[in-house]
């Protein structure tokens, strides 16, 4: 299987809960993100972050006000808004970058797909636990940082996710 290069890359350090943005190999911004609570794992119904190598397959959420939450990948209203009894779970909020794998048998396929897992690089309305896993597989982001890579990053830009 041949993968072409992107200009934009995206680095995941599951250690580190830090997303690095490289353009033309130069990095260009670091965030402090959170990952999965569960080991890393692309075993579906694992709830662990995947690693290796994927891409951003759809971005959803352009225009959406900072902490609209998503259900279903359709905005309903802002976290904000919500009872408090609504905003302890992690909800979606702000952007979705919705990841597709690139390696079969490990992170797509049967049982192992990144994509059917819905595993999104998204906002938080918890953003005082970024920095420590908190999330059941997905990469959590400030609302106002995950809007800033949203907006920068085009679509299919590759994304590395490591232990």
């Amino acid at each position: 299987m041949s993968i072409e290069p992107t200009n934009d890359a995206i680095h995941v350090s599951i250690g580190e809960q830090k997303l690095r943005h490289f353009r033309d190999g130069q990095l260009l911004r670091e965030y402090t993100v959170s990952t999965g609570r569960r080991p890393p794992s692309c075993v579906e119904n694992s709830l662990g972050t995947p690693t290796g190598l994927h891409f951003i397959d759809e971005k959803i959420g352009d225009g959406a006000p900072l902490g609209m939450v998503f259900k279903g990948r359709v905005a309903q209203k802002p976290y904000m808004e919500l009872p408090p009894e609504a905003n302890e779970p992690n909800l979606i909020t702000t952007r979705i970058l919705w990841l597709r794998g690139l390696e079969p048998g490990v992170n797509v396929g049967l049982g192992v797909d990144t994509h059917d897992r819905y595993i999104y690089i998204h906002g938080t309305n918890h953003e005082e636990r970024l920095g420590t896993p908190d999330s059941h597989g997905c990469v959590l982001m400030s609302n106002a940082e995950v809007i800033k890579l949203f907006e920068a990053v085009p679509s299919k830009t590759l994304v590395w996710i490591e232990i």
